[in-house]
């Protein structure tokens, strides 16, 4: 029987399956994709915790199902930044990411016309879980490439170390798990 981990976020439980990162730690599963009562529930609870902002920013994939119900909630515009540059984007402009979930360094792209139109706005980075920050890094240099302002960094849940961050607003702790 695979193990699990029980994880109440926003008045939603819900058994996380435990995944092998390496032969020493394993992490909980946290899975937004489908889950509409954990994304709208999550979505509620996160903006209740923000400052007044005017965009949010996230990384695709596993963002964009909160990035775009908060935006739903509040009435607030979302730019997603893509894995890739894409035909439609005229000026892409690109950094560079690692994060714990991906064997390969990623890129996040958001075209020059999406930082044009952030310019001088209040800017919220939204990510379902944040962990060794590379995906948050990322972010910020991409709103940085921007005048923009990063008014909050938020996720659902911080995981290991992350929950000690005092710069980041998130709903719940996610655990570690070493063997």
């Amino acid at each position: 029987m695979r193990k699990t981990y029980t994880l109440n976020v926003a008045g939603v439980s819900r058994e996380l399956p435990l995944c092998p990162v390496n032969e020493h730690m394993d992490i909980a599963a946290f899975v937004m994709f489908s889950d509409v009562e954990l994304t709208v529930a999550c979505a509620k609870a996160l903006l209740e915790k923000l400052p007044e902002f005017d965009v949010i920013v996230t990384a695709e994939a596993k963002g964009i199902p909160l990035a775009y119900e908060m935006s739903r909630q509040s009435g607030k515009r979302y730019i997603p930044a893509r894995k890739g540059p894409k035909l439609y984007m005229e000026n892409p402009v690109i950094v560079e990411d690692k994060s714990i979930t991906t064997e390969a360094v990623q890129k996040l792209v958001i075209d020059q016309k999406d930082l044009d139109d952030m310019a001088g706005k209040r800017v919220v980075i939204v990510d379902d879980v944040i962990s060794t920050g590379g995906s948050l890094h990322a972010l910020e240099a991409l709103v940085g490439k921007s005048s923009a302002n990063v008014v909050a960094k938020a996720a659902v849940l911080a995981e290991g170390d992350a929950a000690d961050r005092t710069d980041i607003t998130f709903l719940e702790p996610l655990p570690l798990f070493f063997k």
